[in-house]
């Protein structure tokens, strides 16, 4: 077992958040056709809020953290809190776009012992990228911020999401990580908008492009293997957890909101209102999320892809039933292993719409 799984399975039983994603702003310098946020700023917690969150956190446990946003570096005070959160100790991961980094930004995040920065690249072509980010000269600012913080030793992640303006673009933006010296991931989940409105689902790629992505050897290893059929779900699949979000991880909203996760928008409570522990230990929704086994998931719990589906509860919260599948998710499993799920075999009613349930946050 490594180090990880390990650490994963004493957070599980201890009940303690191993790993939280704080949203530090929602307002950012691009505006990608396909983000899900609300760019305007409502009201996010300040410099001291924020630094007693932190605090909490720090207190509960949590050892991963990732500062994102809308656009970190917008905030006056994001050096300051990452000097924050670097001594509480917190093994902390920076997402950006990086054009509002230069050699002086990637000195002091090195110098502060950020662990990994992750920026968005959808494309190689600055045509492509550009139109995707709606800002001109992203990709070349982007680009060059990968450059400065690889100079002063920082890992970086370059992450694409996926859609139909990017999706032949995937081994171009490979072949730019690996002459960067950054990683890549890749990932064509499109979600709804904060709002509910369902505009960015027009952008999912469709399946016979996904059946590509999941038999590209640079992007799967052991694809063979990978993409083969499932095998029967066990019993301890079924009796296992469907999720780490509200089991060991959590997100919390610029404005204090605190969610399972930044794809699950199930409100659980707010920290301008209650210490973050008082949520974590006795939110009703959390316990709610945690009472679900595989063996209670509607539709699910009879596919033969219950214990290799990388169905999302959240995606199946905003299609209107936690409990339910995640349509996306179902399309990705057929696609990897060309097998039909429960969800879209003949006698079982895919669900035809998505029904967006995000209440409103507070």
């Amino acid at each position: 077992m490594s180090l990880l799984s390990e650490m994963n399975e004493k957070a599980l039983a201890l009940g303690i958040p191993l790993s939280v994603h704080l949203d530090l702003t929602y307002r950012c310098n691009e505006r990608c056709i396909h983000c899900y946020l609300d760019h305007a700023d409502h009201g996010e917690m300040s410099t001291a809020e924020i630094e007693d969150v932190l605090t909490q956190l720090a207190e509960a446990g949590v050892f991963f953290l990732t500062f994102s946003g809308g656009e970190v570096l917008l905030r006056r005070d994001f050096f300051h809190l990452v000097e924050h959160a670097r001594r509480r100790l917190f093994n902390l991961k920076i997402k950006t776009n990086g054009v509002m980094i230069g050699d002086n930004e990637a000195r002091r995040l090195r110098q502060l012992g950020v662990e990994q920065v992750q920026l968005s690249v959808y494309s190689h072509r600055p045509e492509v990228h550009d139109a995707i980010t709606k800002l001109p000269g992203s990709l070349q600012r982007t680009v060059e911020a990968i450059r400065c913080l690889r100079s002063h030793g920082l890992k970086v992640t370059i992450a694409n999401v996926l859609m139909t303006a990017n999706s032949f673009d995937n081994d171009g933006v490979i072949a730019l990580a690996n002459q960067l010296g950054a990683s890549y991931t890749v990932d064509p989940t499109v979600t709804p908008k904060i709002d509910g409105s369902l505009s960015p689902l027009a952008l999912r790629i469709p399946g016979h492009e996904l059946h590509n992505v999941f038999r590209n050897p640079q992007l799967v290893p052991n694809v063979g293997e990978f993409c083969a059929a499932p095998p029967p779900p066990d019993k301890d699949v079924m009796e296992g957890y469907p999720c780490s979000a509200g089991h060991t991880a959590c997100y919390i909203s610029p404005y204090g909101d605190v969610f399972p996760c930044v794809q699950f928008p199930l409100p659980t409570g707010n920290v301008r209102r209650q210490k973050f522990l008082d949520i974590w230990r006795h939110s009703p929704q959390l316990a709610e999320v945690r009472a679900i086994r595989t063996k209670d998931l509607v539709t699910c719990s009879i596919c033969a892809h219950a214990g290799t589906c990388t169905r999302c509860p959240g995606l199946a919260y905003m299609e209107g039933n936690m409990r339910g599948p995640s349509t996306a998710d179902c399309e990705k499993s057929l696609q990897r292993t060309g097998i039909p799920g429960a969800n879209m075999s003949p006698g079982m009613a895919a669900i035809p719409h998505i029904l967006v349930q995000i209440q409103a946050r507070a």
